[in-house]
């Protein structure tokens, strides 16, 4: 099991926050042989008469002196990963990447970066670390 990103909490107490009731800490999926652990799973009720929302969140720092296009390979390959686990096992749960807002506003509207997340279909979640508080959805 990896270790607990720098920011797992922050992004925890932000989906707290939104009304989120966190599942899983973490959210482990096992397709065959391969273990795999997601940082997060959460649901949320829409309405009483509708099934739960079910989400998984995989919580990424990309801390200042780390590379960042080392750091996004490494993200969008889990992702990618991830994805795939939860379609074959868990297919009612969306999987989103969850990343600070200075990295989104930043690294993140790079042509390369912003090509490849739109080509992978990546949902974002982008939180503000000092706030704990999300400030987009990006499906």
């Amino acid at each position: 099991m990896s270790a607990k990103d720098v920011f797992h909490n922050v992004v925890k107490h932000a989906l707290q926050k939104e009304g989120w009731q966190i599942t899983h800490d973490p959210f482990a999926i096992k397709v065959g042989p391969v273990e795999m652990a997601i940082d997060l799973g959460a649901e949320r009720l829409v309405a009483a008469e509708r099934d739960g929302e079910k989400i998984a969140v995989e919580v990424k720092s990309f801390l200042k002196g780390a590379s960042a296009i080392s750091e996004f390979h490494t993200a969008l390959g889990q992702f990618i990963n991830y994805r795939g686990a939860l379609r074959l096992k868990e297919p009612e749960r969306r999987l989103y990447l969850a990343l600070p807002n200075r990295i989104f506003e930043t690294f993140f509207q790079l042509e390369f970066p912003k090509a490849m997340l739109e080509e992978n279909r990546v949902s974002l979640i982008v939180y503000d670390v000092q706030q704990e508080v999300i400030v987009l959805w990006k499906s």
